[in-house]
C-alpha cells in the first residue's frame, strides 16, 4: 500500500444508502451528471454533505437536457461552502484540467 500514489474506491448503489458507510478515504467525491437532474441535490441533501469535491459530468448534453447548473451549485454550496464543482464532459475534454489538477493536489507524488 505504501507503494500507491492513489487508490479509488467506487461506493456505487443509490443516491442514500453510500452516506450511511465510511469507507476509510482521505477524500470524498460524488460523480453527478447532467442526464439524472438538476433536483437531485434538493432530493437527497445527505449525499452532498461531507463531499470534498463534486464533478458534475456529460456538460456536453447541456444543449440537449434541461439542467440549471446554477440551481444545481446553489445547494451544494450551502450544503458545502467552498467545494470543489467541477463541471466537466469526458467526451470532449471539457474541465478535465481543473479536475486533475485537484486530483493530483490531494495525492501524495514526488
Amino acid at each position: 500500500m505504501d507503494d500507491l500514489d492513489l487508490m479509488i474506491v467506487e461506493n456505487v448503489g443509490n443516491l442514500i444508502c453510500p452516506t450511511d458507510f465510511k469507507l476509510g478515504t482521505h477524500a470524498n467525491v460524488l460523480i453527478a451528471s447532467i442526464p439524472e437532474g438538476d433536483d437531485k441535490t434538493y432530493k437527497y441533501p445527505n449525499i452532498n454533505r461531507g463531499l470534498d469535491a463534486l464533478i458534475l459530468n456529460k456538460t456536453d448534453l447541456l444543449p440537449y437536457i434541461k439542467f440549471d447548473i446554477e440551481y444545481f451549485h446553489k445547494e451544494v454550496e450551502i450544503l458545502n461552502p467552498g467545494l470543489g464543482f467541477y463541471p466537466l464532459s469526458c467526451s470532449i475534454g471539457e474541465g478535465l484540467s481543473n479536475w486533475i489538477g485537484w486530483l493530483k493536489g490531494k495525492m501524495k507524488v514526488d
